[in-house]
């Protein structure tokens, strides 16, 4: 947890107004994460914190490239982000949950938020459902020699089915019937 203590930011001490944050995220960060879909990255955030007196307004700006495995070839890819996302922080007496997903609500006792969570959901709902070499918007395709190596075995997993229904067992079996 210590990569993500920079991420935990004071806002006790802040004037009314808006603030200005930037940070910087590699492997370090999504090491943070237990089973992260990501493993790798090289992104930036700039987070404007508009401090008000009864709630916070954060808007995310985050982009670079995540390293991301195709689901097709198994090559490791690097996939382009950009992300804006807008988040309220509102204060209250108790800590109660909010039904929108956009509110969040601090204890006003509580001195800082910190806004790793946020920035790792942002960029793990960002992720392409389906992740493929050809999507990442450069000249990269997936490897030649696994997509003949995949379609050599879909082809051998066929002649296999053939082989076993040319055994004579199988043809004493289907006399039965």
């Amino acid at each position: 947890m210590k990569a993500l203590k920079q991420f935990s930011i004071p806002f006790t001490g802040l004037k009314l107004g808006k603030h200005q944050f930037d940070f910087e995220i590699d492997k370090s960060f999504f090491d943070a994460f237990e089973y992260s879909l990501v493993k790798n990255g090289a992104l930036k955030v700039e987070l404007e914190l508009d401090k008000q007196e009864t709630m916070l307004l954060l808007n995310f700006r985050i982009w670079g490239t995540i390293q991301l495995n195709c689901d097709k070839c198994l090559a490791e890819f690097a996939q382009p982000i950009d992300i804006k996302e807008r988040q309220i922080v509102k204060f209250a007496e108790d800590e109660l949950e909010s039904d929108d997903l956009e509110i969040i609500v601090l204890n006003r006792k509580e001195s800082e938020i910190d806004v790793s969570e946020m920035i790792y959901e942002f960029i793990n709902v960002a992720i392409p459902y389906i992740n493929n070499c050809d999507q990442a918007g450069q000249d990269q395709t997936c490897d030649p020699e696994m997509i003949a190596t995949l379609e050599k075995l879909a082809s051998g997993a066929a002649t296999d089915e053939e082989e076993q229904s040319d055994d004579p067992r199988w043809a004493a079996l289907k006399k039965l019937k």
